[in-house]
């Protein structure tokens, strides 16, 4: 059996009652941050929180190089363990299916999404995003300007009155999380006045939620990681009112429906 756990946002406490149970009764556990992170802990909180020993795999390990996982899964209970919701990265559904060639098991227990935690702290309905896009450091990418996946992305959807869940970049093998005022600065390049709204430490204790234009954001500190940026598409009335109300926007600068 392989069963795949999402952790949640922010710590060892972030995970689901189910998903604590199926660790704890797992013969092997394995891990991996390469994804995203849980930024309030530690491996070694983990393993002491649920009382079991984590093997965090690279990029590598996981994709590349999985057959020694899959291998224990077909003799023991294995648990596969990501921040936040599991199978939101197709790496994960790519070992999954691997999975499922060699006849193993799979069983998936979710956790909290940066996207769904997103949209309740904004007070953005969640039907009304469109696709997100991920906004890579620029030595990642190796161009001048904004990706083309970044700007199609946010152009399709505000021409739908859809919102943009922008991720910020992650790279942890050298622990360098963009802040939410480098992405604005990266933004503010094509879109200046555009409103964004930064949603940073989503399921921590003191989560931040704050709106402006991007050239306003790249002014600013948002604290500790990890941060996303929103970009709001056509606004309902009750959307408008949240985003004045938790995000301190300026009402005159969204677009409402």
């Amino acid at each position: 059996m392989l069963t795949f756990i999402g952790l949640g946002l922010y710590d060892e406490r972030s995970i689901t009652v189910e998903g604590r149970e199926a660790l704890r009764a797992a013969d092997r556990v394995y891990a991996e941050f390469y994804t995203s992170k849980l930024i309030g802990t530690t491996i070694e909180d983990l393993e002491s929180a649920h009382d079991t020993e984590i093997e965090v795999r690279d990029r590598a390990g996981v994709e590349q190089h999985p057959d020694d996982m899959l291998e224990a899964a077909e003799r023991e209970d294995v648990a596969f363990l990501t921040a936040g919701d599991t199978m939101i990265s197709t790496t994960h559904v790519d070992l999954r299916l691997r999975a499922h060639d060699r006849g193993i098991e799979t069983r998936v227990i979710h956790g909290v999404t940066a996207q769904t935690a997103t949209s309740a702290l904004t007070g953005l309905q969640n039907y009304r995003f469109g696709k997100a896009t991920t906004l890579p450091f620029p030595y990642a990418h190796g161009a001048d300007g904004l990706p083309a996946s970044v700007t199609e992305t946010i152009d399709d959807n505000r021409a739908d009155g859809l919102h943009t869940v922008v991720y910020l970049d992650i790279k942890t093998e050298r622990e360098e999380y963009m802040t939410a005022d480098t992405g604005a600065t990266l933004l503010a390049e094509e879109y200046p006045d555009l409103v964004g709204v930064v949603v940073a430490r989503a399921g921590s204790p003191d989560p931040l939620v704050e709106a402006g234009t991007m050239s306003e954001l790249t002014n600013r500190d948002f604290g500790e990681p990890l941060h996303l940026l929103v970009v709001p598409g056509e606004c309902h009335l009750l959307e408008a009112d949240a985003l004045v109300e938790l995000a301190g926007a300026d009402r005159d600068a969204l677009e409402i429906a």
